[in-house]
């Protein structure tokens, strides 16, 4: 065999690689654009090394709410825990609380949203916690719908802030709670920050006693009743006009949570202890939280988690969440659990670049 017919096969078996192997950076590309949201729960449970749940709450994270604190209110089993999110065409960046800190330092980062976003809040600060235990944290209510999660050293802090629909809920002495579908009053609370995390959603679908409103209102014209999904997406579009005109992204990154799946249902959620198997039905919300953001001036990105809540309908407390059996929660989530993995994507989107 000539030494101009090896080298000519040479070549070609070089070309074949570098055609079947795709560079470093193409390797990143297709991680940075790999979609989380599709994907199935897995169980993690090597022995060596074992990574979830990623903290114990009890033992991890002493200021964790008690309802949201499953283990410590009696709940026997504990698989629920080992689950891992596996997306179907990726791996989703396990949570490193140190990197955050890091890259977090001197920065100031809010949740603003109903109870699903302080389950998403209070599952960041015990990663953090627990990634740093012997810092001086501390952790305080400065109002009444304002908590405060900080650590001097790194001069950070990480913020929940109350608010069920964004837009304005006033109170009126004659017509009583008026939802007003198109006003934001108090957006001045959301400006100054590194990063927002918006979330809201379960609020709207609230009927009879649970119902915080009596009216909506748009421009000038109350109306007592009209579709909640409709109310919702009018509200959402008044957000995403107020983030428009008022956040400048190259000092704040703006993030939306996503609609986490309740399962108040025929089947529930009590003494569910493991995952479903799909598919899944499409769920009430998601296209108008996806259609509002895709039109968008500014980027916000959207940390799709419907689809692995609709899955984990083992995740909630159910009966245990420290206020009696008779009380059941399909809609909140354990911690340590599935909130978890909603902040390892926001990792993963907020550590990319």
């Amino acid at each position: 065999m000539s030494v101009t017919f090896q080298l000519c096969l040479l070549l070609l078996a070089a070309s074949f690689l570098w055609t079947v192997s795709p560079s470093s950076s193409s390797s990143s590309s297709l991680q940075q654009q790999c979609d989380y949201s599709q994907g199935k729960w897995v169980i993690d449970d090597d022995p060596i090394p074992s990574f979830y749940p990623l903290y114990h709450a009890s033992k991890d994270c002493p200021f964790i709410g008690q309802g949201f604190d499953c283990l410590t209110n009696g709940r026997p089993d504990k698989y629920y825990l080992k689950y891992r999110w596996k997306p179907s065409s990726c791996n989703l960046p396990r949570f490193d609380g140190g990197k955050f800190m890091e890259k977090y330092k001197g920065k100031k980062i809010m949740f603003v949203g109903d109870s699903i976003s302080n389950n998403m809040w209070q599952s960041l600060t015990c990663l953090l916690h627990i990634a740093i235990p012997n810092s001086n944290f501390t952790l305080t209510q400065q109002t009444k719908e304002l908590t405060v999660f900080s650590f001097p050293e790194y001069e950070a802090s990480i913020m929940w802030l109350k608010n069920g629909f964004l837009v304005d809920l006033v109170h009126d002495k004659e017509k009583g709670r008026i939802l007003r579908l198109d006003t934001i009053s108090t957006g001045n609370q959301w400006k100054g920050f590194d990063v927002l995390i918006f979330n809201t959603y379960h609020w709207w679908t609230h009927t009879g006693k649970s119902q915080t409103w009596d009216y909506f209102q748009v421009g000038n014209e109350l109306i007592k009743e009209m579709d909640h999904l409709e109310a919702f997406k009018i509200g959402l579009s008044t957000w995403a006009k107020w983030v428009d005109s008022n956040i400048d992204p190259s000092k704040t990154r703006v993030l939306f949570q996503g609609i986490a799946a309740s399962h108040v249902d025929e089947k529930g959620c009590l003494k569910q202890t493991k995952p479903d198997e799909g598919p899944m039905l499409p769920y009430p919300g998601v296209d108008t939280v996806k259609n509002i953001i895709s039109k968008m001036e500014k980027h916000v990105n959207l940390l799709d988690i419907t689809l692995l809540t609709q899955l984990r309908r083992d995740g909630h407390p159910s009966s245990y969440t420290g206020r009696g059996e008779s009380y059941v929660d399909c809609s909140h989530w354990c911690l340590a659990g599935v909130p978890d993995t909603w902040n390892e994507m926001l990792y993963a989107a907020l550590l990319k670049n």
